[in-house]
C-alpha cells in the first residue's frame, strides 16, 4: 500500500496549528508541535515510542490524544452510474471530554451529503452519507467492499471502535463470497488480510452486495432502516 497524505488542522487549549495526517489504510501518523503520534485509530493516536513529550503540552488519556479537535480534508473516491468519480470528504473529529463526536460531509457533484452531527464511528457515519447519496452514487472506499467485515462478537467484547477496526479478506476473496452470518466470518477470521480504514480504498475493491451471500456478518452497505 502506498502512503496518502492530507492536510487538516489540530486544536486544543494550547492553540491550533496547521497538521499532516499520514496513513497506509492501516497506521495514522501525526506530526504535533514537532511531536509524532501513530495509531491504528483517529482516537487511539499516541507518542511514538521514545518521543519526547513536555508535560502540560498535550492532553493525554491512557497515553493517547485527548481533550482536542481534529479537520481534515481527503479525496474519496465514488463510482457514479458505473464510472469512477472523485469526491472530497470534510471530517471533524472532537475528542473533546465528556463526549467525543465524528461529523462527516461528502461534497460531490456540486452537492455537500452530510452525516448526523454526532456521529459515533466511521462506518456508521459512511452509512448515513451513502443513503443521502442519488441513485448510481456509491462510495467507493473499504467500507463499501465487498470483502470487508467487523469482528462478530457481542458485547461486552466491542464489535468495532471509531476507526481502523475493519478486517480485510481481500487474500481469501471466493471464500468470503459464501458468508452469509456471524459463523461464516468466525470461521473465516484467521484468514483476514489485516485491518483497514473505513475511508480507504485499493485496486482490489468490489462493491458489496445488497443481499443474500457475501453479506458476511454485517450485513449490505448501507443496512436499510426502519
Amino acid at each position: 500500500m502506498t502512503d496518502e497524505s492530507w492536510a487538516g488542522w489540530y486544536r486544543d487549549r494550547q492553540g491550533s496549528d496547521a497538521v499532516i495526517l499520514t496513513t497506509d489504510g492501516q497506521q495514522l501518523r501525526l506530526r504535533i508541535r514537532g511531536v509524532d503520534f501513530e495509531g491504528t485509530s483517529f482516537d487511539g493516536l499516541r507518542p511514538v515510542a521514545g518521543a519526547p513529550v513536555e508535560s502540560g503540552v498535550f492532553a493525554l488519556t491512557d497515553g493517547a490524544l485527548n481533550d482536542c479537535v481534529l479537520e481534515w480534508d481527503l479525496p474519496f473516491p465514488v463510482t457514479a452510474e458505473g464510472e469512477g468519480r472523485q469526491a472530497t470528504l470534510s471530517c471533524l473529529l472532537s475528542l473533546r471530554r465528556p463526549d467525543p463526536y465524528l461529523y462527516l460531509e461528502l461534497q460531490f457533484g456540486g452537492a455537500a451529503f452530510r452525516s448526523h452531527r454526532a456521529e459515533s464511528d466511521f462506518g456508521s457515519a459512511l452509512a448515513t452519507i451513502q443513503r443521502k447519496l442519488p441513485p448510481g452514487v456509491m462510495l467507493r472506499t473499504c467500507i463499501a467492499c465487498a470483502f470487508s467485515d467487523y469482528f462478530p462478537a457481542q458485547d461486552p467484547v466491542p464489535v468495532r471502535g471509531l476507526s481502523g477496526g475493519l478486517a480485510c479478506f481481500r487474500g481469501a476473496k471466493e471464500e468470503y463470497r459464501g458468508t452469509a452470518g456471524e459463523q461464516d466470518v468466525l470461521g473465516l477470521w484467521d484468514r483476514r488480510t489485516g485491518f483497514v480504514q473505513e475511508v480507504w480504498s485499493c485496486r482490489e475493491f468490489e462493491p458489496r452486495p445488497t443481499a443474500g451471500a457475501g453479506t458476511g456478518h454485517r450485513g449490505a452497505f448501507p443496512l436499510e432502516t426502519a
